[in-house]
């Protein structure tokens, strides 16, 4: 009989990667992401040459970014996504490998061992630009809504996902005993009436669902007025405090929605006079693949485009490019929006803003995303009086605020419809990963009580289907 096992993405956020294998023991591997909550882990438990393929949710760092790893440890086969995924994810991983090697030269000028021990070796990409080359060659995109035929026996078929351009849930259809059998997973799901995306399409009736349940026990702010809530923010922090906003936000989704309803608000009249950054150049080449894709995104979206020719430029918003401008933006002192990315100051230019700014009273840090446990942001959302960056400790004098209305991911609510369109009697079992325990469990348990069957795997863990 067919098996999933759960090897990230269990009872944690991050570091999704799950294993389909059939009853012929054809090996499918569904995403292969980076863990970034614990990140000294073995990366594989099993032999990457042993898999026959791969496929790819959507292109986030959490769910993309073990890829050039896989082939790089033996993979030989193609990895399956939609067509802007491939953009994206191109995007994602020259940036990391790019990171990994502005280290290993740093390291290497002053004369240090690279890497001392292999935890530390895990800590980095462990990839070159090269390397992420070599793999993107065996990327192939498959269209959405479209059963694409794998082999005699098994066939995907790729849903939008509503998360990000280009993501999918992807439904699973395999031969086993004479009969038809479907399993799901969904992906990283988006909310409904996001300010760029479609709403998530609902899925086929499947006998297995692997659900995300990052926000299984949360239900978003203010669903319906998103530019009504940052204008208030920006008002309090910029207007009122004359302070500064700074917003740790991924270069990739996230940004795009944050600058596309600061486009609206000063298209509206509604944007105080005040300089906005963007410090990120992977955001700005990730706007570029929005506009290539423009016929993905939504009508309002489109309409909007059509209005104004641009999705993302307004009048005062500036692109940082260089490490020099970057660093000069410390020395800014009027009221200002600073966006600049990790999202959970994990790395990146955001650091540096943020460690700028945690002094200072005036200063608003603004979360727009999750932060999974053991981040800065995740400590900073909790309520910690300092945080050690660059080997200081620094008092939190700043406000730390948090909001929802950027999310990319599904509420408790949506969730819970996503899943009822499988009828109770025909859906077999329901797994709930790409969360926190706390979440898993509350949405375990409204589950339950409308009757599904639900299990929540450990890192691992192996099920017979």
């Amino acid at each position: 009989m067919a098996s999933i096992t759960f090897y990230g993405g269990a009872k944690q956020v991050t570091g999704s990667m799950y294993l389909l294998e059939l009853e012929n023991k054809y090996k499918v591997l569904i995403d292969c992401g980076k863990d970034l909550e614990n990140p000294g882990v073995e990366i594989f438990d099993f032999n990457p040459s042993d898999l026959d393929l791969v496929l790819l949710t959507h292109a986030h760092y959490d769910h993309c970014g073990n890829i050039p790893l896989l082939f790089k440890s033996g993979y030989k086969g193609q990895v399956l996504c939609s067509s802007p995924t491939i953009a994206l994810t191109e995007l994602v991983l020259k940036d990391s490998a790019s990171i990994l090697d502005f280290k290993v030269e740093k390291k290497k000028s002053f004369g240090k061992t690279i890497f001392k021990h292999k935890t530390e070796r895990q800590n980095e990409s462990g990839y070159s630009k090269g390397e992420v080359e070599k793999c993107l060659d065996r990327f192939i995109s498959i269209s959405f809504n479209t059963k694409f035929v794998i082999n005699d026996n098994l066939s995907v078929t790729l849903v939008p996902a509503g998360h990000l351009l280009g993501a999918a849930s992807a439904v699973f259809e395999y031969k086993e005993a004479g009969m038809i059998k479907r399993i799901a997973f969904s992906g990283d799901l988006g909310r409904r009436s996001s300010p760029l995306l479609n709403d998530p399409i609902p899925l086929p009736h499947v006998d297995f669902l692997i659900c995300e349940s990052t926000y299984g026990g949360r239900v978003h702010e203010g669903k319906d007025m998103p530019e009504t809530l940052l204008e208030k923010i920006i008002y309090e922090c910029c207007v009122e405090k004359r302070g500064r906003l700074i917003v740790p936000a991924f270069s990739i989704g996230r940004t795009q929605t944050f600058l596309y309803l600061l486009n609206k608000l000063s298209k509206e009249g509604k944007l105080p006079t005040l300089k906005v950054f963007a410090d990120s150049p992977m955001a700005k080449r990730t706007t570029k693949v929005y506009d290539d894709y423009l016929d993905q995104l939504n009508d309002e979206a489109k309409d909007f485009y059509k209005v104004n020719n641009s999705l993302f430029d307004f009048d005062n918003l500036i692109q940082i490019e260089t490490e020099k401008e970057s660093k000069s933006l410390a020395n800014f002192m009027e009221p200002c929006i600073i966006i600049a990315s990790s999202g959970m100051i994990t790395g990146g230019r955001i650091k540096s803003h943020v460690r700028s700014n945690l002094r200072n009273a005036y200063s608003t840090i603004l979360f727009i995303g999750y932060c999974a446990e053991g981040t800065i942001g995740h400590k900073l959302i909790n309520g910690a009086k300092s945080v050690r960056m660059n080997k200081k400790e620094i008092p939190v004098h700043a406000k730390i605020a948090r909001t929802d209305i950027f999310s990319g991911h599904a509420d408790a609510d949506d969730l819970l419809n996503f899943v009822k369109y499988q009828p109770k009697d025909l859906l077999k079992k329901v797994f709930l990963v790409h969360g926190d325990l706390g979440n898993m469990e509350a949405f375990d348990k409204r589950l339950s009580s409308e009757g599904y069957k639900v299990e929540i795997p450990e890192r691992g863990q192996t099920y017979i289907l």
